[in-house]
């Protein structure tokens, strides 16, 4: 059994010490209680569970706390993938929904696998998703003086192996903050988030680099073609680079390989194989 996750890049500029703390003892404590729960839910069941909590926690820019688009709206957006079934489900733009990784979850047993806008609300609702505001005050006054670019949340995501040698990946955001309404990102797409019976990938960065080289598909690609999962990190992130891209990923593969890689040096993560082991 393995699992890791990742709590998007810790910031662009920033040195703020204390917010890099506070961030990597929330992983910590996620990862220790999302590994217990792994131990007796498949894996699929567990990133459902893991993504939920990180989207409940206000340090990350996913669920509660999420940033606030142009028109003083937040809309989310998630993904999650199971491995062994290779069923896919995710939101796109849902407004005034709670743990949207949940929402897509419900997905997963439905023939229309992904749904945006209104009619993701209206799926939510009628599936006893209620009303709930994710904005926080602190987000509020980011959105009022436009000061997104200070801000020290990202994107969060999981992958797991689960005790039966299946895998699943999720992904969750809230987007990147003052953007031209409903703008759709990677993390409710197979690009930015992708699982097979052999790797699983979460990714995290701008939706729309991470979009244009197909990140998270590419390498699960590469590795069930015969790479190391290191080897296909390293060859996509190649390829990223011709393009300036900026993005970090997490990822398990069915043999127990675990790894994390990133354009920038401030993704956070942490991953629990026996072990806890926490980065930035």
């Amino acid at each position: 059994m393995k699992l890791i996750i990742h709590g998007g890049f810790f910031s662009e500029s920033s040195t703020n010490q204390e917010t890099k703390k506070a961030k990597q003892d929330a992983l910590a404590e996620i990862a220790t209680l999302s590994y217990k729960y792994l131990k007796t839910h498949t894996a699929l069941e567990t990133v459902t569970y893991t993504v939920g909590l990180l989207e409940d926690n206000v340090l990350f820019n996913a669920g509660l706390g999420s940033q606030i688009q142009s028109d003083g709206k937040v809309r989310l957006s998630a993904s999650i993938m199971d491995g062994k079934t290779q069923k896919f489900g995710g939101v796109i733009n849902a407004e005034d929904i709670k743990n949207p990784i949940q929402l897509a979850s419900v997905l997963l047993e439905y023939e229309d696998s992904v749904l945006s806008g209104d009619g993701a609300v209206a799926f939510g609702r009628k599936n006893g998703f209620e009303y709930y505001s994710p904005i926080t005050a602190q987000r509020q006054e980011e959105y009022e003086l436009k000061l997104n670019q200070l801000n020290n949340k990202g994107t969060v995501g999981c992958v797991a192996l689960d005790a039966f040698g299946n895998l699943a990946a999720g992904t969750s955001t809230g987007g990147k903050g003052f953007e031209i309404p409903s703008r759709v990102s990677d993390s409710a797409t197979v690009a930015g988030n992708y699982a097979n019976a052999v790797a699983g990938i979460s990714c995290t960065g701008v939706g729309e680099n991470i979009v244009s080289v197909a990140l998270a598909a590419r390498i699960v690609t590469r590795v069930t073609d015969g790479f190391t999962l290191k080897d296909a990190c390293d060859k996509s992130f190649t390829e990223l680079q011709e393009i300036n891209g900026f993005a970090g990923v997490i990822g398990i593969t069915a043999d127990g390989q675990i790894y994390h890689t990133d354009s920038h040096p401030y993704m956070v993560w942490a991953s629990f194989d026996v072990s806890l082991q926490v980065f930035d």
